[in-house]
């Protein structure tokens, strides 16, 4: 039987570089990162799956190659500090934590964010701050950030967390006019008021609700 260290490396290989990320930290993060560690007991035996999972609070925990891709565009490098909006179970921000210096998350769930924070604990992953909260607000007094992944989607990019990127640092967010059904979009910003967009293709993530999101998951 596969140990999971095996099915990390297998995951990597065919879910991720097969399908054209072949950023070298992004892979090493992702094979050292225990997928199986943020998902319930219910579904551990399908971290490695090729597919979305469900987590607590009726939420789901992305599929591994969206994960690598996020963080691929982001342009997440060592030294940055990385701000994630919709932390879930806490995946994306362990594996950006193995690139980045700091990773700031922001958890609408109070229920995810307090796992959230558990699981990095318990792996000792002492460089990422996790919090509840309306995430489309940002982290203000944290900014500004190398990097913003919003791992939900909204109606536009919100104009705080343009704000709140350092010159030379890029937001990656699905956005659509409908919950659900949206675009992946890259922004770089690079100027105070200069901002450099790339549509990167079709997406389907959940709504991403607050102020400057969706107003309800209805």
């Amino acid at each position: 039987m596969q140990d999971a260290s095996e099915n990390r490396a297998l995951m990597v290989e065919r879910q991720v570089r097969r399908r054209g990320v072949t950023n070298q930290a992004v892979l090493d993060a992702m094979r050292e990162v225990p997928r199986e560690a943020f998902v319930p007991d219910a579904v551990r035996a399908f971290a490695y799956e090729d597919s979305p999972l469900p987590i607590e609070a009726g939420q789901t925990i992305s599929q591994p190659f969206i994960v690598a891709l996020m963080i691929d565009v982001a342009e997440v490098q060592p030294g940055d500090a990385v701000l994630e909006i919709g932390a879930g179970s806490g995946y994306a921000a362990a594996v950006m934590s193995r690139i980045a210096r700091r990773v700031y998350a922001i958890e609408r769930h109070p229920e995810l964010a307090a796992l959230a924070h558990a699981r990095v604990r318990d792996l000792h992953y002492d460089n990422i701050e996790i919090r509840a909260g309306d995430g489309t607000h940002g982290w203000p007094e944290a900014a500004p950030f190398d990097a913003i992944i919003a791992s939900a989607g909204g109606p536009a990019l919100p104009q705080v967390l343009k704000e709140q990127l350092e010159i030379g640092g890029v937001l990656v967010m699905p956005v659509g006019e409908a919950p659900g059904a949206q675009r992946l979009i890259k922004l770089k910003r690079l100027a105070a008021n200069h901002y450099d967009e790339e549509d990167l293709g079709a997406v389907s993530f959940v709504p991403l609700i607050g102020a400057h999101g969706w107003p309800s998951e209805g």
